[in-house]
């Protein structure tokens, strides 16, 4: 997609805010919309256009992106009169890029016109891939109007053309599910190893050797500190473990694993931690056991 393409960019949060970003720096017509219409003033004033309803922004652009936190405000921006439905024709195609979950995706589909593309592309990565280019972007849909947009996504890092609609969004979902879980474990075997006296230090080196090194090498120093930057918000982790069970029941897939791990999140969001970032799950698991055992 060598030629300047116009794109809209629904939501601008942390993710949407530097898919925008990223299409400005790529040459493309940006239209935004987000629900407060401040957070639009820097893109526009690198050159992107606002719109005043996603519709508006839908019958303008030749792909319109949702980036959104969860499946109901999906629905509020597409569905409505004021809504991406209401604005799309069959010259657009509408690119679902949060993680809503394939019922949400379904959900869309039935809303949009006839003859509108729809593709459903959520990303693997955070922040910094984001603002780097080098998210991974799981890409449902048919094959040839996925392929069509693959320069596009481009400019926000590397696509996988997972198979038919949805499976976008199970893919994500799947990724999504080695985190909650890894994350989990991690935080209870730490625990455990507080609980039977084994000092912070030599823990961590024993995880090293093990197939949780890699999670608490990335971990170690934030447990350390005590500091966890935000990248990924603890409640929007919570909300995607919730979209793993409601998949895994629908497909009569037994995850007990998951479903345990899905508690920690729900009970670190009900202890006000939902705006932090979502490894402050390890200092929820952790807190009682920190005590024990020397450093």
């Amino acid at each position: 997609m060598n030629e300047m393409t116009s794109v809209a960019v629904i939501g601008l949060g942390a993710m949407g805010v530097r898919f925008a970003g990223r299409f400005l720096d790529a040459g493309h017509e940006v239209i935004v919309w987000n629900r407060t219409p401040e957070k639009a003033a820097e893109l526009v004033s690198r050159g992107a256009s606002a719109a005043a309803s996603p519709a508006e922004a839908a019958r303008n652009a030749e792909a319109v992106v949702t980036v959104v936190s969860d499946p109901e405000a999906l629905r509020a921006v597409t569905e409505g009169p004021d809504g991406i439905a209401a604005g799309a024709n069959a010259s657009t195609t509408v690119i679902e890029m949060s993680t809503v979950g394939l019922r949400a995706v379904r959900r869309l589909e039935t809303a949009l016109p006839a003859g509108v593309g729809l593709l459903d592309a959520p990303v693997l990565g955070s922040l910094s891939e984001a603002e780097s280019g080098t998210l991974l972007v799981f890409v449902g849909g048919p094959r040839r109007l996925a392929e069509r947009w693959i320069p596009l996504f481009g400019t926000l890092g590397s696509a996988i053309v997972s198979g038919p609609l949805g499976s976008g969004a199970a893919a994500k979902l799947v990724a999504n599910a080695t985190l909650v879980g890894t994350l989990t474990l991690l935080g209870e075997t730490i625990a455990l190893a507080d609980r039977l006296g084994l000092g912070r230090r030599l823990t961590m080196d024993i995880l090293a050797l093990t197939p949780l090194g890699l999670a608490s090498k990335r971990r170690r120093e934030q447990l350390e500190t005590g500091n966890f930057p935000l990248r990924f918000r603890l409640a929007l982790a919570r909300k995607d473990a919730e979209l793993i069970r409601e998949a895994a029941e629908a497909a009569h897939a037994e995850t007990r694993v998951l479903e345990a791990a899905a508690t920690w999140f729900a009970d670190a969001e009900e202890a006000g931690l939902g705006d932090r970032d979502y490894s402050e799950i390890l200092r929820l698991i952790t807190r009682e056991s920190s005590a024990f055992g020397p450093d």
